[in-house]
Order: structure tokens, then sequence, then C-alpha cells
């Protein structure tokens, strides 16, 4: 969007917020950069020019306007509706991949050389996989230097930085203040004393409808993984250097966000995956807009806009417990999964009690007996054939996973149809194209509503709500009564405290 000129001038002259993290806004006369919502008077058209992010505004030599905070806009949507070579990077970088593996480990996730992986996003982004990386560095010392008493030593370190020397330059070019003196812009109070934990506000495009989003969590909570408890949605967190729990509340303009680390290096994935998770980075108007044109789903959007897809902090995970929901209860499912995660899961240390382990990953998962799983003789091969791939390395799940190339590898294994297959595409890989024609649930609904109801027929009504079919079924599923369609009710006794807004 950034090439259209005149539709960034117009969007920043009325401050429209929709537009935030679709583009930057870089001042000529002042060398500052904003986001479009930025709150000062808008600069001279001839002295606006514009980039397609943040780490391409640095590299120009901008930096972040100190009112606006361009640098914790909402992700841009254009990364999360695509599977092409450059939406892959732009998620395995916010999923610290650089940092921990540098260039050639994200280039060889991308299964691309390094020189085509840099090409096409300098090409795309106007910076490279270092830049993009050294941008996410910031914004999270920035974070810790703001929300929590760490030594600035321990920051640098925790942010990613190679040395203190870089951690202080970098700091000082982005945001034209050194890492003291942005500790001490912030209000004392406002500094957490736990070690370990950091509250934080997580931004989104207006409109966000949370019932189906958080009520979909909670239903289907594994005990021990997941818990709904004072208003907000907990769960463990297995993550690069260790492990984590997070606790996210839905509230009118953000999601307050409290994260408890084992080690802080590890917060910029955490964030990233609980963006991912709640499909923070969509454009709602985007998707409503396009149901709107169906007559008989323009009535649904219309009464509860902005759904979103309730998604994973951990693929593997998804589709394991897709198989085992597969023709059962969603009780039935947190059963055989709670069963799982006792035996088999890594204890953790939960300071609020409720929550007892991380979901046992594949490997673990894959040296069990199959003989002891309490399910169908099919379902096993099913469940057993799924972790030992996984397990291998044969079958990998990630945010670098190409949907259709994934797709096929899924359905070749036994037991996996379009079902789910198409569920695991659509909330494990965030395909938000996934449709479920033989789903009971959206049959039912498609005969209500007066859709057709046979697969095939509506199979091709669908066609007009692509690319968002995947946002289609949200709206679907939700003329049940199922528990997944509401927010849990349930006083909030423990307030959050959030501080501050990151991507």
């Amino acid at each position: 969007m950034h090439t259209d000129r005149e539709r960034c001038v117009r969007a920043v002259q009325s401050k429209d917020a929709r537009f935030d993290g679709w583009f930057f806004t870089a001042v000529l006369t002042t060398r500052i950069y904003c986001r479009p919502s930025c709150p000062v008077v808008p600069p001279k058209p001839g002295n606006m020019t514009f980039y397609p992010s943040a780490a391409a505004c640095q590299q120009a030599g901008f930096r972040a306007c100190k009112r606006c905070r361009p640098d914790t806009s909402p992700g841009s949507p254009e990364w999360n509706q695509r599977a092409d070579l450059v939406a892959r990077a732009i998620r395995l970088i916010a999923d610290g991949v650089v940092d921990r593996d540098g260039v050639p480990g994200l280039a060889a996730r991308l299964g691309y050389s390094t020189r085509q992986v840099e090409r096409q996003l300098l090409a795309e982004l106007g910076a490279g996989p270092l830049a993009l990386a050294r941008a996410q560095r910031a914004q999270t010392a920035r974070l810790l230097i703001e929300t929590t008493p760490l030594p600035m030593a321990e920051i640098a370190f925790a942010a990613g930085f190679a040395s203190i020397r870089t951690f202080n330059d970098t700091v000082r070019e982005v945001f034209a203040l050194a890492p003291s003196e942005l500790r001490a812009r912030v209000p004392k109070q406002n500094i957490p004393g736990t070690p370990g934990t950091i509250s934080l506000r997580l931004p989104f495009r207006a409109p966000l409808n949370p019932d189906n989003l958080f009520g979909h969590l909670a239903a289907t909570a594994v005990p021990g993984v997941e818990e709904w408890r004072d208003g907000a949605y907990r769960r463990t967190l297995r993550l690069p250097y260790g492990h984590g729990i997070v606790a996210l509340a839905p509230e009118p303009d953000h999601i307050a966000c409290r994260l408890t680390l084992s080690d802080p290096r590890d917060l910029t994935v955490a964030i990233s995956r609980c963006r991912r998770l709640l499909d923070l980075d969509a454009d709602p108007e985007a998707v409503d807009d396009q149901l709107r044109t169906d007559p008989l789903l323009a009535p649904l959007v219309d009464k509860a806009p902005g759904r979103r897809v309730p998604r994973t902090v951990d693929e593997a995970e998804f589709a394991v417990r897709a198989v085992l929901g597969q023709q059962v209860s969603t009780a039935a499912a947190r059963t055989h999964a709670a069963r799982l995660v006792t035996a088999h899961g890594t204890p953790v240390d939960d300071p609020e009690g409720g929550l007892t382990h991380l979901f046992p990953p594949p490997e673990a998962l894959a040296a069990l007996d199959p003989e002891a799983l309490a399910m169908p003789r099919t379902r096993r091969t099913t469940f057993t054939t799924l972790v030992g791939r996984l397990a291998d390395g044969s079958l990998q799940l990630g945010v670098e996973s190409d949907w259709a190339e994934t797709r096929a590898r899924l359905l070749s294994l036994p037991g996996f149809g379009p079902w789910t297959v198409d569920v695991i595409a659509m909330r494990a890989l965030g395909d938000p194209d996934a449709f479920l024609p033989t789903d009971l649930g959206i049959r039912r609904a498609a005969q209500e509503l007066g859709l057709p109801a046979t697969p095939a027929a509506l199979t091709a009504r669908a066609a007009a709500w692509r690319p968002w079919r995947a946002y289609a079924v949200q709206y679907l599923w939700a003329t049940d009564s199922h528990p997944i369609n509401f927010l849990p009710v349930q006083a909030r006794t423990g307030p959050y405290k959030p501080v501050k807004d990151l991507p």
C-alpha cells in the first residue's frame, strides 16, 4: 500500500487508525517516522514519504515518533493472508529465528538460498532480514526497559543484542534516547516488581468480537495446560529458551497480556505467538465487507462484527489435538488430551496455581505405547503416524509452512480427511481461506440460513467469500448455542495493569 501515495496521504490527514501497520509515514523535515493515526498535526504532503515497515524507516535514517510510537502499531495483516516466501519469512523473523539461527537459519527453514530471501525482502519491505530483526530487537528492548526493573546489561542480551554497546547504539539511533532516558520517562509505579512477569497491551484493529475467540479457547481448554480464570484465558507456553505462562484478557481497545517467563529472551517469541493465537493482526473491516456482500451472511456480520479465527501457539500441539477430537465431543477430546498431558507433559510451576504442565512434544508422544491409548484402533494409527512424522521431521508444521504443500502431506496420512486437514490449516497454519463444508455445525447453520446444505453446493456458494472463508466459518458456527461461541461469564478479581503497546 505504501506505493499508493494519494491513498496514504488521505489516511494520514484523516488520522485513520485502520491503516496503522499497513504503512509508515516518514517526515523529511524532522527525520521522524509515524503511524498514520499520529495525533500531531499532519505534515505537508510534500514532506511525507512512505515505507512498508518500521525497519525500512530506521534503515533510511528516520527515528520513531515519541507521541504515536509507530514501532508498537499492530502488525500488517498482509503477512497473515499470504503464504509466499516474504510472508513466511516475516512470520519466522517475528518468531525470533534470525536472532537464534541467523539469516542462514532463516533461509534453511524456508528452503531458499540466503541471497534469494534477502533480495525478496528488500524488494517488498525495503529492509533485509537483519534490519527487520534489529527493529524487532529494539522494540523488545524498549518494552523491557519500560516494564521491568532488569539491569540494562540483562536487557541487552534478553532482547537479542550481541553486546551492550550495540544495544546502546541501537536504542539511541531508533528512539533518539539513551536506554536510561527511556526508563526515566516511565512512572515508577508502572514497573512491576515480580521477577519474570511483564504486563503489556496487545493492540488490534477494531472491531474485535471476543465471544467466539475466547469462548472457543476456554471451552476446549485442556486441564493443566489451559484455563479460564478471573476473566482471562491462561495457558502454558513452550518457548525456545524455556517456558512461560500467559494470561490474556479482552478489553475494549486492547488485549491485556501478562507474561511470566523463565527466560526473558523468549519475550518477543511469546508475544508473537499470543498475537497469532488471537488473530490480532487481522483486518476486520476488509473481512466483514467481503462477507457482507452475501445477503444471507450480512445479518450475522452486522449483528456481531469483528470475529477472529482462534488459532494456536503450537502448531504440532494443535494437530495432535485435532486428531484426538475426531468424531468425539469437545469434552471427550479434552479428556483424551488431559490424560496425555498428565502422563507425558513437562511439569511447570504456576505461581497462581491451576496450570501444571506444558503440552507434551511430538518426541514424547512418539515414544509412548500405542496400546495405552484409549481410542479406536484406526484413530490410534492416525495418532501414532502423525506424532511419528512430526518427531522425525518428515512433517513440519510451523509459521513457515507452505499451506498447499502441507495440506497435501497431511492428506497422505492415514485417517486424515478434508475436515481434519482444513481445521489444521485454519487454526494451526493460519490459512484465512480454509473452509469446512462437511462440518456438521456448518451444514446445520447453512440449512437454517437458507444456504446450500450439501458440501459441494455450499463450497460453490462460498467462492464469493474468498479469501476469507475461515472467518465465514466463525460466523456460521456462531449461530449455534455451543459454549465455544460465548465468552465465559466470570467476575475478574485480579485486575491487570498493562502499561505499553507492542505488536
